[in-house]
């Protein structure tokens, strides 16, 4: 029989570290804390195969499960010396989740299992304390109550805070055991009143409930979402486990905390974390009461006394454990601790969420520090991750009214309007509309609006709050804790230090750098990239075989992409520049001209303008490759289309209005991306793209001539399916190239080539290669003519399909490996047999996707470009990709 559950206790383990997958990343590094010496409370793990075959057989255990938990539970009484479920001196367990992959709030925990009117007895005389006994009591049945029994946790909340209210104190501490006990008496008749069941009181049952509820808390709302926003197969399943008690909540020689051993939003190496006195883990992630800081090295005035000076002790062991974690996972380390009697005890380590300014910094500091190699440091920087260094942080000259200060929990700098639920958010992402979300402070059920709002402002909770951790590790910027606010959902607003009242809809601005909380909009400026940065984007750069272009319009963006390191243009789409100021006019009048002529007389007007563009263009990229798509939409994008626009233009243009109606609805199309676009317009009209080859043509060698410049440009011909189209505009561009190359007197090497965007142009790519010079593959088009998806309509029902997983993911965002990537490769394929040194490339998004980047570089494609801010991206996906190789 396969072997379902492991035991770890007292320095021995059945597991190790490695075995994530097996044991879930908690279960494993309990396992692997145990082997090397460190105080674990014993317990032991069930493995993710039971979560799978729970889910297989309609949520049964499989045969066998039973005894083996049994066996394991008398271990662990054994080591422990206490019964489970025994009157006199009962053992208490906690039941908790442990995926393979860290979901910090996701899924479902139960703590001080195995109480019920009779061993309370047990642990008042254990502990001679009934007060802790009863405060465990009643946090049990709220816990296991919202969790197995499904009743909403605000029920038995409402009680407690009623009990607090007319007892006239603010802290749960300040309840005395007479309360507690009553409390515990209340809630059990609320939970038979709400559910028409008792409160379970035999252990047995309440510990495969607790079982039950973790497993099933694997397929909860918030865990889906999580799973849908990281990545994270259905199919990895969760771990349960159950560990022995301790106690953080017996006295004021009793703790718990969590810690990072190095600060997770700079990369700080300092000993960063929080704790309470008497108090059990879920008050400091939860923020019911706001923590203290474990030590005095940031200490503030004001600030509640530091762990260093509160129990010396067990935090000069706690920085010995620090060192002895970070020496043995070579990483930073997220802890969770509790102290019982002056005893400490680990409860959980794992790799610490992190920005990626200090993703950045922690992998080149541990360069320096011998911990881990340049290799290895590439790979500990998520490739998306690095979206967060290049966004825009507050204007330091910008006039601020600060109205509100919290805990820098997650930095970045970010406006928007206010609002006061997740579900509100999401709704109003979807209509474009930038956010902040504002809770008193956040629950994991919040997931959804998180991913949706532009930042997330609490009014409680601390630097390792739920919101803080997650806002963190999804790089949006969080202000959390920030107690100079009072939330006040009836009236769908809060109000701030000073009184001001800001209501929904208003517009504040977040600095998750300094905690500031701000009135209005406020402006941003471009970021500053560090030194650390630099280093280990060099690194990368030594790795990478992959080259990275952009996809750029505009000499501004060019330099942007430059500065983040591209290596040329991949993508320059020409009728961007159509649209621009007075060039619009003569395009228009290009459209409207009756014959050749006229054509030709607008088009001698937009000449001199392109030409201009592509200076501008050239002079960036001075000595990097340019590719220049020839024109690619239908005409009708460039005419108006509602009564009133087409009669201001008939005015502006000096011809009949109904000359104008009639030519638009000439160009209508029902399909239009299917339609008259790309090289069949210039089939049709060849003088567009003769215009626009001359005025590349024409920029480049001026420049060669006049400035010196080493420029090869590359014509890109959209939307071929058939090789006699690319014959035909080849010819006739080598035509106008070679004239304009004849008048200048200089010589110039220029390269034409074909965008791949149609299977049938993939999968003819060996008769379109004897034309072409280069492929760039235009993934957006290609997708959708794959699956036969408007992108322009699919949004209605792609994210359903995401969600129930029909596709893995959205291809727009990541490539579509088994099908779309395929044709992709075949045209790779097919191109190189009749071309051997054609070169191949990627323009559409996915070439700023780190999954897509890494499958490009796998193919063998020579480069992929991407929209500026999302070079440095790709280019450390493509590093990545080749340390996967082995």
């Amino acid at each position: 029989m396969p072997k379902f559950v492991y035991f770890f206790g007292n320095g021995k383990a059945e597991g190790r570290g490695d075995m994530k997958n097996l044991l879930g990343g908690k279960g494993a590094n309990l396992a692997e804390m145990t082997s090397i010496g460190l105080p674990v409370p014993a317990g032991f793990t069930i493995t993710t195969e039971v979560c799978t075959e729970f889910y297989k057989n309609n949520r049964n255990y499989p045969v066998g499960l039973e005894e083996e938990v049994n066996q394991h539970l008398a271990q662990v009484e054994k080591l422990m010396g206490k019964t489970f479920g025994d009157a006199q001196n009962p053992l208490l367990v906690s039941v908790r989740s442990g995926a393979r992959a860290s979901m910090p709030g996701m899924m479902d925990t139960v703590l001080n299992l195995g109480l019920n009117d009779s061993t309370v007895q047990g642990v008042i005389a254990q502990s001679g304390d009934a007060r802790f006994a009863y405060d465990s009591y009643r946090r049990f049945i709220q816990m296991y109550s919202n969790v197995v029994l499904n009743l909403d946790g605000d029920i038995l909340e409402d009680i407690l805070e009623k009990m607090k209210h007319d007892r006239g104190v603010e802290q749960d501490t300040a309840l005395t055991a007479e309360d507690l006990k009553e409390l515990v008496s209340l809630f059990k008749f609320k939970v038979r009143e709400e559910l028409g069941r008792e409160f379970p009181l035999d252990p047995r049952e309440q510990l495969w409930g607790a079982i039950g509820a973790v497993f099933s808390s694997w397929m909860n709302a918030r865990a889906i979402t999580y799973r849908r926003l990281n990545n994270i197969p259905a199919e990895w399943g969760t771990a349960v486990n159950v560990q022995s008690m301790v106690f953080g909540n017996m006295g004021d020689d009793c703790a718990t905390g969590v810690a990072f051993t190095r600060d997770p939003s700079t990369g700080e190496d300092y000993f960063y974390g929080e704790y309470l006195v008497n108090a059990q883990g879920e008050d400091v992630v939860a923020g019911i009461r706001t923590p203290q800081p474990i030590n005095k090295a940031k200490h503030q005035p004001g600030d509640l006394p530091a762990m260093e000076d509160v129990l010396p002790d067990c935090y000069e062991q706690l920085v010995k454990i620090r060192a002895i974690l970070e020496r043995h996972y070579k990483d930073m380390q997220d802890i969770e601790f509790t102290i019982e009697k002056h005893k400490l005890y680990m409860l959980q380590t794992r790799n610490g969420k992190r920005t990626a300014k200090a993703a950045v910094k922690i992998a080149v500091d541990m360069v320096a520090e011998g911990l881990i190699s340049e290799k290895e440091a590439v790979m500990r920087v998520a490739p998306e991750q690095l979206d967060q260094l290049l966004h825009p942080s507050l204007d330091p000259h910008a006039q601020k009214n600060v109205i509100a200060k919290g805990l820098p929990a997650s930095p970045g700098a970010v406006s928007g309007e206010v609002v006061f639920s997740a579900d509100e958010a999401e709704e109003a992402a979807k209509i474009g509309l930038k956010v902040v979300l504002v809770r008193v402070e956040t629950s994991p059920e919040d997931i959804h609006g998180m991913h949706a709002a532009q930042g997330i402002l609490t009014a409680r909770g601390g630097m390792t709050s739920h919101a803080a951790v997650v806002a963190r590790g999804m790089g949006k910027c969080c202000v959390a804790g920030c107690s100079d606010i009072k939330v006040d959902y009836a009236k769908q607003q809060f109000t701030a230090r000073h009184g001001q009242v800001i209501k929904k809809g208003s517009v504040i601005t977040l600095d998750g750098s300094t905690g500031e909380v701000m009135q209005g909009e406020v402006p941003t400026v471009q970021p500053e990239l560090t030194g650390e940065f630099g280093q280990l984007m060099a690194w990368v750069d030594g790795i990478r075989r992959l080259r990275v272009r952009t996809n750029a319009d505009t000499p501004h963006d060019s330099q942007v992409a430059r500065d983040f390191g591209a290596e040329g243009i991949g993508l320059c789409r020409t009728e961007h520049m159509f649209f621009e100021g007075d060039r619009i006019s003569a395009v228009r009048e290009m459209i409207l001209a009756a014959d050749l002529d006229g054509r030709k007389r607008a088009l001698g007007k937009i000449l001199p303008m392109q030409k201009g563009d592509f200076l501008g263009l050239f002079r960036v990229m001075k000595g990097l490759p340019v590719t220049i798509r020839l024109l690619d939409p239908p005409l009708h994008e460039f005419l108006p289309h509602t009564d009133r626009e087409v009669e201001a233009l008939a005015v502006e243009m000096k011809v009949p209005v109904q000359t104008l109606k009639a030519k638009v609805e000439s160009l209508h199309e029902f399909n239009p991306m299917l339609g008259h676009r790309g090289c069949r317009l210039a089939i049709t009209y060849p003088e567009i793209y003769d215009m626009q080859v001359q005025a590349i043509m024409e920029a480049a060698c001026e420049l060669i001539k006049n400035e010196g410049y080493d420029i090869v440009p590359e014509i890109m011909i959209p939307l071929v399916s058939e090789v006699k189209e690319l014959a035909i505009l080849r010819a006739s561009a080598i035509r106008v190239a070679d004239e304009v190359i004849a008048r200048y007197g200089v010589a110039v090497t220029y390269l034409i080539g074909t965008m791949i965007e149609l299977p049938r142009a993939a999968l003819t790519a060996d008769a379109i290669a004897s034309e072409a010079e280069f492929f760039s593959f235009g993934t957006n088009d290609l997708t959708q003519t794959t699956y036969g998806l408007s992108r322009d309509d699919a949004g209605k029902f792609l994210p359903f399909y995401v969600e129930q997983e029909l596709y893995p993911n959205d291809p727009f965002v990541a490539i579509d490996q088994a099908g779309v990537g395929q044709l992709v490769k075949m045209g790779c394929e097919l191109g190189r047999r009749t071309r051997p040194g054609i070169k191949l490339g990627i323009c559409g998004e996915h070439g700023g996707e780190s999954s897509s980047v890494k499958f490009c570089h796998r193919i063998g494609l020579d480069y992929v470009s991407c929209s500026p801010y999302r070079v440095p991206i790709a280019r450390l996906a493509a590093a990545q990709a080749v340390l996967e190789e082995g």
